[in-house]
């Protein structure tokens, strides 16, 4: 069902009468009618019901306002107006527009004009389905026989079992019927890439500024395992960023590949920074093969690009300094980039190919767009064998696709390919900065204390504030210029405990107990460090979950401040462990959080243990072997000094590897062990702080265990 809005003015009787006899016959045709009375009311109507299709209005004075004013909003909206005699035939080039449509004001001609009105609007729906989801909705509206799978058959199966029966009216009619089989031909193939499936391909890149692109339906971490298994043949060397993800700590455990990793920074908060300019210099590679045992030049280059803090670098840079054939931005937070000028220059696809050069970027559609869970796309400038990627493509691709996943990849990017999809990037950039200015105002207004943010001094321009040596706000040593810049739409806010330059002082909120706070009214967060939490202000976030987040933020103030009780303030927490937090308040709580953060002296523990990398003995690759040919025994963590790690160890969020698998510490790293102790200490003396470590366990006697190799 579509709804129309239209212009009139109440009083004006005649024009009322004739938009009544329209109104019938299109609601007959099963469009609802909005009614509005002046223009303001119109262009919001249109502005915030993304579910109006037509607009109409008769021909006045304001014509060219309305028109321009609309076409604004949405340049595909059918508009219709109905002339009279008395209207002006010379009309300018405004009015010749596709989506414009002139009725003659005639009361006898009613029934025609509400047929072809609700053919148009037919038409603008059914084309805003970009050609796979077209092609999906049109084979389910047919509800054929099949006698392929999936078993559920529809949902009939479902319906058949009580619990069948209630799975299937949560999920609704349409979800069972849209799983279907990759059998149905009509679609295409996903795995071959024909038909609508192909088209849905083209679409994206169109979009998304690449001469290639690919869906994919389990996430990016199968994306980047793709593009991994491609681009870095075994027994090669590869460059990878060592703030990288964890599915390409497994890419390495599954090829038997050399890793050279560039080092990147991080700051007194626990944020990643980027990887120094030297890191890319040639002379600094050469260093790094020499030292490396078995290494040859690298063919290929992984990059995170943005860090999971909102950092993004000058690609240009990067492609053209590096002396590999291929590099991978891994960029699964960043989809968006293509969307808005600020992210010009700073993304793997933007601008043109690079001679001699194939540029990969993995995102996640899912993550920043508005796609389902798993939704995730492969971009591609540059020359390359399809026909050979494709079966990399195929190996971790499932042959019984979800195409509800397929077609959410697909209706996002034809989201942003529009003018609105472009609107919802710029509206999200205003959102988190004016956020941002209402935090900065709150601190600054507050005598004792308040949430800081994590940005330069002035923020009025709209832009990625660039990170450089003059102005040290980040808190980075040694800081490029012109070679990192921070997102505004990803927000960091600092806890009061640990300034700038690293120094604890002696008082502090751990963020952790602010995580949990928000988390008890239904907020979370995504990242949480010592002293800061990141939020994330995508397409999905509108001003009045801004304004909740603010809220909340200020009645936690205003509980610590009263020093409530943890049971009060942190319910959930104290019933994980009522005897412990029986009678604790909160300032209790976060005095003795902070007191452990300071006897271990976590800034400069933290900058060393990721400072510093351990031992490669082995690579990950030949270590995962070992693994599985039972070579591998438990090993408490408190032990694990002169070791050979059999798995990565990594605390999660952010999820980035301090321990590759094949890796040793040794005296010269101990603050790498001292840190994943850290975290477990605070975990042992305060129950529901634990940190999840992958590659950390606590066995049946409640030690912390680790896999090591005999």
């Amino acid at each position: 069902m579509s709804i129309i809005v239209t212009l009139i003015n109440e009083h004006d009787k005649l024009k009322s009468e004739f938009l009544d006899c329209i109104s019938n016959h299109l609601e007959k045709l099963n469009h609802t009618m909005l009614i509005v009375s002046n223009e303001n009311d119109l262009y919001d109507s249109v502005k915030n019901n993304v579910r109006i299709s037509g607009v109409i209005f008769f021909d006045d004075l304001k014509s060219k306002e309305i028109f321009e004013t609309i076409s604004h909003i949405n340049s595909e909206l059918p508009v219709f107006t109905f002339i009279n005699n008395n209207t002006e035939s010379d009309y300018s080039l405004y009015n010749i527009n596709k989506s414009f449509y002139f009725f003659q004001y005639q009361l006898s001609s009613t029934a025609d004009i509400s047929d072809r009105i609700s053919q148009i609007v037919d038409e603008y729906v059914d084309n805003l389905l970009p050609p796979l989801t077209k092609a999906l909705f049109n084979y389910v509206k047919k509800d054929e026989y099949t006698f392929c799978t999936p078993g559920h058959m529809g949902g009939t199966a479902f319906e058949s079992s009580p619990i069948g029966a209630v799975f299937y009216d949560f999920y609704g009619q349409n979800t069972m019927r849209s799983d279907v089989s990759i059998s149905v031909s009509e679609l295409g193939s996903l795995l071959d890439h024909s038909g609508p499936h192909r088209e849905a391909e083209d679409l994206i890149s169109e979009t998304f500024n690449s001469d290639r692109s690919y869906i994919v339906t389990n996430g990016t971490s199968t994306a980047n395992k793709i593009v991994g298994m491609y681009a870095c043949p075994a027994g090669k060397t590869v460059l990878v960023d060592r703030n990288c993800h964890k599915s390409l700590t497994h890419l390495m455990m599954m090829t038997d590949v050399t890793p050279i990793y560039l080092i990147p920074t991080r700051n007194s908060y626990g944020i990643l920074g980027g990887i120094p300019k030297q890191e890319f210099a040639k002379e600094n590679i050469e260093k790094k093969v020499k030292e490396t045992k078995n290494a040859t030049w690298p063919v290929h280059a992984i990059i995170t690009n943005s860090t999971y803090d909102g950092l993004f670098y000058k690609t240009d840079y990067i492609k053209k300094t590096l002396d590999v054939k291929s590099i991978h931005f891994d960029s699964a937070w960043v989809p968006y980039t293509n969307f808005h000028p600020i992210y010009a220059n700073k993304a793997g696809m933007s601008g043109e190919r690079v001679v001699g050069k194939t540029i990969y970027e993995t995102q996640s559609t899912h993550k920043l767009l508005a796609a389902f869970s798993q939704a995730s796309m492969i971009h591609v400038k540059g020359d390359f064998n399809e026909r050979t990627f494709n079966e990399t493509y195929m190996m971790h691709t499932t042959t019984s696709p979800l195409y509800s996943i397929v077609a959410s990849c697909e209706v996002s990017a034809a989201m942003m390919k529009s003018n609105a999809g472009k609107k919802m990037v710029d509206e999200s950039i205003e959102l988190a900065i004016d956020f941002r200015r209402e935090i900065k105002k709150l601190h600054d207004q507050t005598k004792d204390w308040f949430f800081d943010v994590w940005q330069p001094e002035n923020i009025d321009k709209k832009e990625c504030w660039p990170l450089d040596s003059i102005n040290n706000w980040h808190g980075f040593k040694d800081i490029d210029d012109d070679h990192l810049f921070l997102d505004p739409i990803k927000v960091t806010l600092l806890t009061p405990g640990l300034d700038k330059h690293g120094n604890l002082q002696t008082d502090g909120i751990p963020a952790s107990i602010v995580e949990k706070f928000l988390a008890e009214h239904g907020i979370i967060v995504e990242k949480t460090g010592p002293y800061s939490l990141l939020f994330l202000f995508s397409i999905g976030i509108n001003r009045s979950k801004a304004l909740t987040l603010l809220h909340k933020l200020a009645e936690f103030k205003i509980l610590f401040d009263a020093n409530e009780t943890v049971s009060n303030v942190l319910p959930k927490l104290y019933n994980s462990d009522p005897v412990f937090y029986k009678t604790m308040r909160i300032k209790e709580l976060a005095d003795g959080i902070h007191k452990l953060v300071k006897h271990y002296n976590l800034p400069e523990l933290m900058y060393n243990a990721f400072e510093h990398l351990p031992i490669m003995e082995l690579t990950p690759h030949v270590a995962f072997q070992q693994e599985i040919l039972g070579n591998a025994i438990e090993c408490p963590l408190s032990e694990l000094l002169n070791k050979v790690s059999a798995n990565m160890i990594l605390p999660y969020p952010p999820g980035i590897p301090v321990i590759m698998p094949g890796e040793k510490i040794t005296e010269d790293n101990i603050e790498i062990l001292k840190f994943l102790e850290m975290l477990c200490d605070i975990g042992s003396h305060y129950p529901g702080f634990e940190t999840d470590i992958h590659g950390v366990y606590l066995n049946d006697d409640g030690e912390y265990v680790v896999k090591v190799l005999k």
